[in-house]
């Protein structure tokens, strides 16, 4: 449940009805924080992203109406910016340099982990999420931090070390020079970049949101890009 807090609802009015939601709260310790417009540090940090399809109907149908590189950044980048300067706030995004640690403030503000496709895994939404952005505030955000467990930890069976057509995904990591010769190939093509990476849908966690066909193939893209 999103802790209650004016800046918090603020922002969720704001991107809610575009499909982007308030992730969690990162507050910091003295020189912990990621640098403000004025120079000083953040005390806070507000994730946003996606959850399952949510971005999906909202951006496909910006998309159709603009060209160019990383659509889903700059699709990201119109809503958050414009709220960043509305709240006084800085605005980070994972594109951008200088790069921020968004995984490490997402396994702050959600417990998350990683699973062995290099996704951090949720362990109501499983694989299919993301982070757009993250506002930073020069202020502390009342904030309950999520208590998560680790699903690989009681997952027995673990699917997704045996669906990767070329075994590209171990407990020792995601081998992605394998995995890109692999969607180079003409096997590749029919498969995994029309439907989505094996190993990921073949994880049992949140599979009621596994995004859909056309965000799943825009993804693929992204990746051998």
């Amino acid at each position: 449940m999103r802790p209650p807090s004016p800046v918090l609802d603020e922002i969720a009015a704001t991107l809610e009805p575009h499909g982007i939601l308030i992730r969690g709260v990162v507050n910091f310790g003295p020189g912990e924080g990621p640098l403000l417009g004025d120079g000083s540090l953040a005390q806070a940090v507000v994730l946003l992203g996606n959850v399952g399809g949510s971005v999906w109907p909202t951006f496909a149908k910006w998309q159709k109406r603009h060209d160019g590189p990383d659509p889903l950044d700059a699709w990201s980048k119109t809503l958050i910016r414009p709220l960043a300067e509305q709240l006084g706030a800085a605005a980070y995004f994972p594109s951008d340099p200088p790069w921020q640690p968004f995984q490490q403030w997402a396994m702050k503000a959600e417990g998350l982990k990683s699973s062995p496709p290099g996704i951090l895994i949720h362990p109501q939404f499983g694989l299919w999420h993301g982070y757009r952005g993250a506002l930073g505030f020069p202020f502390a955000i009342e904030n309950s931090p999520d208590e998560a467990e680790h699903p690989c930890e009681s997952c027995a069976e673990k699917p997704c070390l045996s669906a990767c057509p070329v075994n590209a995904v171990d407990l020792s990591g995601f081998d992605i020079p394998r995995c890109h010769a692999y969607l180079a190939s003409d096997a590749g093509k029919a498969t995994c970049m029309i439907s989505g990476c094996a190993a990921r849908k073949s994880c049992p966690v949140g599979v009621q949101y596994r995004y859909p066909p056309g965000q799943l193939r825009f993804h693929m893209k992204a990746l051998v890009r």
